[in-house]
């Protein structure tokens, strides 16, 4: 099933060779680096591969970012990132970052296939939603198997769907998808959801919203699109179906470090390991916003990160020079 695009105005050529700071990814982090950098009279290149605003442009609506008392939509935000980011002269490409030594000085890469060096890389490439690995998942993908309400939605008009995964991100889409669907169904797997309270009463108050903790999802089902889903109730065993028409995934994320190739230090869930001031073991690469080893992952969060990345990237390029 077709997703929709959230690029973001209109990218940059590439205008130069030689950067002071390249930052890989244009999430919050990423575009607040790019802010933080301009403003600091950095030539500085940030490299987008999927959308502007990363995650955070896949939101509907984000309610606890400061300084918007009525929330604010994630593309309107990210949209405002990026133009704030451009005004202090940051260029922000569409592209692929290839052949990445982080090891030499300065820093040498292929973005689009041209050669870039770069004193400094901030690395804020966030994350992606994590898959299940249950029977029909990948089969029936793009086929009423999601894991973007803000894309696909329309798609499911009317429809009865379940949502995998009671946390914020799987309660916080569900709002955005009671505007198009008939009912869902939510499922966790542990014996309560676990978004915060003001997201399950503002979910749980629509009637056609059933919550069901501590059960399992076994199989997606269905030949050419979802049909229905297999659930085990963890308490009985028993397991049953239940007629859906989309099943939308949020069961955690994983990091966008595949193309690192272990050049950095990563933890055990492949997240990348960083000291307080956002270093990593590589003097002048930094890793900012949901790529990094952190405990908590939320835009203002990525925001605060990539301010300071940019801040401690500066001072490495004063101390070089």
């Amino acid at each position: 099933m077709p997703g929709l695009s959230f690029h973001i105005g209109k990218a940059d050529e590439l205008k130069g060779k030689d950067y002071d700071v390249v930052i890989l990814g244009a999430g919050p982090a990423g575009l607040t680096a790019a802010i933080y950098a301009g403003r600091g009279k950095l030539n500085t290149l940030a490299v987008e591969k999927e959308a502007i605003g990363g995650e955070a442009a896949s939101t509907d609506w984000i309610d606890n970012f400061p300084g918007f008392p009525d929330g604010v939509g994630g593309v309107d935000l990210s949209e405002k990132m990026e133009k704030q980011a451009r005004r202090f002269g940051a260029s922000i490409l569409y592209g692929d970052v290839k052949d990445l030594d982080l090891r030499s000085q300065p820093k040498t890469m292929l973005v689009n296939g041209e050669p870039v060096t770069a004193k400094t890389v901030i690395i804020a490439t966030g994350t992606h939603p994590k898959e299940l690995g249950v029977p029909g998942e990948k089969e029936l993908k793009g086929r009423g198997v999601s894991y973007c309400a803000t894309c696909d939605a329309p798609f499911f008009k009317d429809k009865d769907i379940a949502v995998i995964g009671g946390g914020n991100s799987g309660l916080q889409e569900s709002l955005f998808l009671l505007k198009y669907v008939k009912s869902i169904k939510v499922i966790e797997f542990l014996p309560r959801l676990t978004a915060e309270p003001i997201l399950q009463d503002k979910v749980l108050e629509n009637k056609n919203v059933e919550a069901m903790p501590y059960h399992r999802l076994v199989s997606i089902n269905g030949k050419e699109k979802v049909t229905s889903i297999t659930v085990e109730n963890r308490s009985t065993k028993d397991t049953f179906d239940i007629k859906v028409g989309g099943v939308f995934v949020y069961v955690g994320l994983d990091p966008n470090t595949d193309f690192l190739n272990g050049t950095v230090k990563l933890n055990k869930w492949g997240f990348i390991e960083v000291s307080q001031d956002m270093e990593t073991d590589i003097p002048g690469v930094f890793a900012a916003g949901d790529v990094r080893d952190t405990r908590v992952r939320q835009v203002a969060t990525a925001v605060g990160d990539g301010a300071h990345a940019a801040v401690v990237a500066l001072k490495f390029i004063e101390d070089l020079d």
